[in-house]
């Protein structure tokens, strides 16, 4: 009888095998405008999100942009998961601000109708997504311009599909010490939060944090999609060294990669896939070669395209 009812208990967990897993993730990050086009330089994506990514087992390919929505159709079947990273583009007119757009509408559309496809937002990412999902940009100026920070815990992190995994000794790291580095002039207030219904009923807030005046929203998950954004940097703290705010302490470390095995973790779980493997080595980052900035800037190499 005691074993009938292990069988029974088991067969009602959650099944994910190696059969259904997909361990050759490829996952898009979305480029932006260069402030100063040039010859063959007229966007750009920071390498430390490439190295992200690649450092909790996934690859990579650059989601250039001004392409054609098919172009981007035909992209988005061939890949598991996108990351929309920070930097300084419009969240309404820019090239990027377009692209995401089409890849938010088509990770919806697919989604809805079971094809699991994971989306996260960095900084600029997570503003992107506060936009898209409310139609508007509501954002509200905080002084949070290089600045390392705890984050405040809010009643839904503890079940949260971001952090239950992580080890609890960094969560009460994450609590206490100044290890998510902030690089962001506009924040989503959690007054605009609790006020907005769009964003209210769609995202999860995780945790917050303050400038001293403003109580703004730093990490947040969609309640119905597999949706993640953060308002700091989880990849400074690994690979960007040029700004003496950005912690690099053993904690510090950790939560960059932890937060990386996270999102490779749930691109595993789509199955797209590129329709030979020329077209896949055709445009997987492999082929461009980061530029060292020599100590100018805040990223210390670029991929231009």
């Amino acid at each position: 009888m005691m074993l009938l009812l292990l069988c029974i208990c088991f067969s009602c967990l959650p099944f994910y095998s190696s059969a259904t897993r997909n361990d050759r993730p490829i996952i898009g990050v979305l480029a932006q405008e260069v402030r100063s086009p040039k010859p063959n330089q007229n966007s750009y994506i920071a390498a430390s999100y490439v190295k992200f990514l690649e450092s909790a087992g996934a690859r990579v390919v650059p989601v250039m942009i001004n392409q054609t929505v098919e172009e981007y159709k035909t992209l988005f079947n061939s890949i598991n998961g996108i990351l929309y990273p920070g930097g300084a583009a419009s969240l309404t007119t820019s090239g990027y601000a377009r692209a995401a757009k089409i890849f938010y509408d088509l990770a919806i559309e697919a989604n809805d109708r079971g094809d699991f496809f994971p989306v996260w937002g960095t900084c600029l990412g997570f503003e992107q997504l506060t936009v898209l999902t409310c139609g508007e940009n509501l954002l509200v100026r905080t002084n949070t311009s290089g600045v390392a920070l705890h984050l405040d815990y809010t009643n839904e992190t503890s079940n949260s599909k971001l952090f239950k995994d992580f080890p609890a000794q960094l969560m009460k790291d994450l609590a206490v010490e100044p290890l998510t580095e902030n690089s962001h002039k506009w924040s989503l207030s959690m007054q605009t939060y609790n006020t907005n219904e769009e964003l209210h009923d769609f995202y999860k807030v995780l945790s917050t944090n303050t400038d001293g005046k403003i109580e703004f929203v730093s990490t947040f998950e969609a309640y119905q999609y597999p949706f993640y954004g953060t308002q700091w940097h989880p990849e400074k703290n690994a690979f960007e060294w040029m700004k003496p705010y950005i912690p690099h302490t053993p904690s510090a470390i950790k939560v960059t990669f932890y937060m990386a095995d996270f999102f490779v973790n749930e691109a595993k779980k789509n199955s797209h896939r590129f329709d030979s493997e020329e077209d896949e080595k055709r445009v997987l980052i492999y082929n461009h070669n980061p530029v060292c900035t020599g100590g100018k800037g805040s990223f210390e190499q670029i991929y231009y395209f």
